[in-house]
C-alpha cells in the first residue's frame, strides 16, 4: 500500500448529530476515494489530546478535545491517488463562509468550529492520525500470539506446521 495514497478523515460531532454522515459518505466515494476503513466511535478525552496534541499550546486546545469528545464520529481510512490533497480540495476551507462551492464544509459545515470533517494537512500526519486510530492498518501489530497458537509444545512441535520459534 502506497502511503503517499492514504489520508485519515473524521467526520465530526456536528455533522454526525446532524445526520449528515451519509451524504458526506456518498460525496467521498463519488470523489473516487476508496474506503479502507470506516468506524462510528466516540473519543476518548485522552486520544483527543494525542490526536490535537499539535495545538496543545493553543487557547482553543480544550474546546477542541471537548467538541470531538461530546458526542459520535465517524473515522475513515481513505485510499486515492494524492489522498491528502484531494481530500483537502473535496472538504474545502475550514472556515465554511470561505470554502468552496460543492465542498463538504460549504455544504454541512456551520462555522469555524462545526466545520464537519477533519482532513490531515500532509502525508506524514495522516500516517501518524491512521496509526492513532487505525494501529493494525499498516500491520505491524505484534505476531508473537500466532506463533503461541502455532504448537505451545516445543517437544511434540510438527516442523511442517511450526516455526523455529516453537
Amino acid at each position: 500500500m502506497e502511503f503517499k495514497k492514504l489520508t485519515f478523515a473524521m467526520i465530526k460531532p456536528d455533522a454526525v448529530a446532524a445526520k449528515n454522515s451519509g451524504k458526506i459518505i456518498d460525496m467521498i466515494e463519488q470523489n473516487g476515494f476508496e474506503i479502507m476503513r470506516l468506524q462510528k466511535v466516540i473519543i476518548s478525552t485522552e486520544l483527543a489530546e494525542v490526536f490535537y496534541g499539535v495545538h496543545k499550546e493553543r487557547p482553543f486546545f480544550g474546546e477542541l478535545v471537548t467538541f470531538v469528545t461530546s458526542a459520535p464520529v465517524i473515522i475513515m481510512a481513505l485510499y486515492k491517488d494524492n489522498a491528502v490533497e484531494s481530500w483537502r480540495e473535496l472538504i474545502g476551507a475550514t472556515d465554511p463562509a470561505k470554502a468552496a462551492e460543492g465542498t463538504i464544509r460549504k455544504l454541512f459545515g456551520t462555522s469555524v468550529g462545526n466545520n464537519a470533517v477533519h482532513g490531515s494537512d500532509s502525508s506524514e500526519t495522516a500516517l501518524t492520525e491512521l496509526d492513532l486510530f487505525f494501529p493494525d492498518l499498516f500491520g505491524f501489530n505484534d505476531m508473537s500470539e500466532e506463533n503461541d497458537e502455532c504448537c505451545g509444545d516445543k517437544d511434540n512441535c510438527d516442523e511442517d506446521e511450526c516455526d523455529d520459534e516453537c
